[in-house]
C-alpha cells in the first residue's frame, strides 16, 4: 500500500545511539512535565495533550526528523475543545488554584468568561452542545465553506477566544521543564523561523516544516523534532497519562469534580450530528450528472439516494469534517459492520483505489473539485489535489492514528 504509516519500514537503517539518546530523553521532558512539573493551573497538562493531538492528525510532517512549527491558532483550538466541559452553563468546573488579588477572587483561568461567552452563544443558536461540542465547533469552523455559514458574531467570539487563549499558552510554553525556556523558545511568526533555533540556548539548525494550512504571519511554536518524534512513538501513553494527570489536578482544585467526574468531561467524544447536507446535495448532482461512485468498503455501485456519507475516519476517533474524510458508502455495511471503526490492513489496501475513484468522481463536479482541493491543503504536507494521491495519504492517515491509539478496525 502506498503512503505513509506510522510503522517504520522493516529496510529502515536502525537508529543512532545519538537518536536513540534524544528519543529518550525526549520521552523523560514528557513525562517530568506531566507528572513533576508544578502547576497552578491545568496549563501544562492542556499544552502536552494539544501537541499530541497535532502529531496525531498530521501525521506526514517531521518525518525526516526537521522540527515542526505549529500555530498557536492551532493549540489554542484544541483548548476550546478540552476545556469546553468546564465552561457549562450552571456548573463550571475550576481549572486552577483559587487565588485573590486584593479583595476580588480571581479567574483560574485566563480565557473563562470568553470560552464561556462562545458555548453560551452557540448553544443559543444549535442547542444543548454536552461535553464534546467543542470538537464540532473548532473543527467545523476550521472548514472555510463551512465557517461561511457560522453568524458573524459567533465567528468574531470565537475568534476573540482563540486570541485570549493564545495569550495563555505562552505561560506553559515558558515554563514548561526544569527551568524557564529549558523546553520550547518563545513562539514566533512562521517567516520568523527558518533557522531559528529550536529552544532556548540551543544552535541554529534547518528551518522548521510548518503545519499545512499555517500562513506566514501566524505565530507559531517550534517543537524540536526529536519531541515531536516522541509524541507519535507514544501517542497513546501521552494520552493516557494527560487524560490521568488532568483528572486527579481537576479534582485537586476544583472542589465539586471527583476524578471520575472529570475523566468522563475529558474523554467525551463527539457524535455524527452535524449536517452533511451541502455535500450529500453535491453527490446526488454528480451522480444525477453521471458521476459514478462504489462503496470503498465493498466495492458496491452507488445510486442517488442510495448511499451514506461515511467519515472515513470516524467522528469518535477525530472528528474531521473535511471532505476528503466523507464518501459515499453502502449504508448496511456503514451501520452494521463498518461503525466507528477504522480499516484493517486488507480492508485499507482494497479501499485505497475505491478511495482514489471518489476523489476522481469528486473533481468532475466544480464545488467539490474545489472542496476536496482546500480541504487536503488543510491537512497534508506532501499531497495536491490529485486522487490517487490523496487516497495514499489518507490511508497513511488512517494508519498511523489505529496504530498510535490502538483502535478498533474492521
Amino acid at each position: 500500500m502506498g503512503g505513509r504509516s506510522g510503522v517504520r519500514s522493516a529496510e529502515a537503517q536502525p537508529p543512532s545511539a545519538t537518536a536513540v539518546h534524544c528519543a529518550h530523553v525526549s520521552h523523560r521532558i514528557i513525562s517530568t512535565i506531566l507528572r513533576h512539573d508544578s502547576k497552578q493551573t491545568s496549563y501544562k497538562i492542556a499544552l502536552l495533550r494539544a501537541l499530541n493531538d497535532v502529531v496525531l492528525a498530521y501525521p506526514d510532517v517531521g518525518r525526516d526528523g526537521r522540527d515542526a512549527a505549529v500555530p498557536l491558532r492551532s493549540l489554542a483550538e484544541a483548548w476550546v475543545a478540552y476545556y469546553w466541559p468546564f465552561v457549562a452553563p450552571g456548573a463550571p468546573v475550576l481549572q486552577g488554584v483559587p487565588s485573590v488579588r486584593g479583595d476580588q477572587p480571581r479567574q483560574d483561568v485566563g480565557f473563562r468568561a470568553h470560552l464561556t461567552e462562545l458555548r453560551r452563544d452557540w448553544e443559543a443558536i444549535y442547542g444543548p452542545s454536552g461535553a464534546a461540542g467543542g470538537w464540532h465547533l473548532t473543527e467545523h469552523l476550521r472548514v472555510a465553506r463551512k465557517r461561511a455559514g457560522y453568524p458573524a458574531g459567533l465567528l468574531t467570539r470565537y475568534r476573540g477566544t482563540l486570541s485570549r487563549i493564545a495569550t495563555a499558552l505562552r505561560q506553559p510554553i515558558r515554563y514548561a521543564g526544569p527551568g524557564e525556556g529549558s523546553v520550547f523558545a518563545l513562539p514566533r511568526p512562521l517567516r520568523e523561523l527558518t533557522g531559528a533555533p529550536p529552544m532556548a540556548g540551543a544552535p541554529p539548525t534547518a528551518g522548521a516544516e510548518a503545519l499545512p494550512g499555517a500562513r506566514p504571519g501566524d505565530v507559531c511554536l517550534r517543537v524540536p523534532g526529536d519531541l515531536w518524534a516522541a509524541f507519535r512513538d507514544v501517542s497513546l501513553w501521552v494520552e493516557a497519562l494527560c487524560i490521568h494527570e488532568w483528572s486527579l489536578f481537576t479534582e485537586r482544585v476544583s472542589g465539586t469534580a471527583s476524578r471520575g467526574t472529570a475523566y468522563a468531561l475529558l474523554t467525551e467524544r463527539p457524535d455524527n450530528r452535524l449536517p452533511v447536507s451541502w455535500e450529500r446535495n453535491q453527490v446526488d448532482i454528480a451522480i444525477a450528472e453521471g458521476a459514478r461512485f462504489t462503496c470503498p468498503w465493498t466495492g458496491r455501485p452507488l445510486g442517488v439516494g442510495d448511499f451514506q456519507l461515511d467519515h472515513v475516519v470516524p467522528v469518535s476517533v477525530y472528528p474531521f469534517h473535511e471532505l476528503w474524510n466523507l464518501v459515499p458508502a453502502d449504508p448496511g455495511f456503514n451501520m452494521h459492520r463498518k461503525r466507528a471503526r477504522l480499516p484493517g490492513p486488507e480492508a485499507l489496501a482494497a479501499a485505497v483505489p475505491r478511495l482514489a475513484s471518489t476523489y476522481a468522481a469528486y473533481g468532475g463536479s466544480r464545488e467539490l473539485r474545489r472542496a476536496l482541493r482546500d480541504d487536503v491543503a488543510l491537512r497534508f504536507a506532501h499531497a495536491d489535489a490529485d486522487p490517487p494521491r490523496v487516497a495514499r495519504s489518507v490511508a497513511g492517515l488512517i494508519e498511523s492514528i489505529a496504530t498510535a491509539r490502538n483502535l478498533a478496525r474492521f
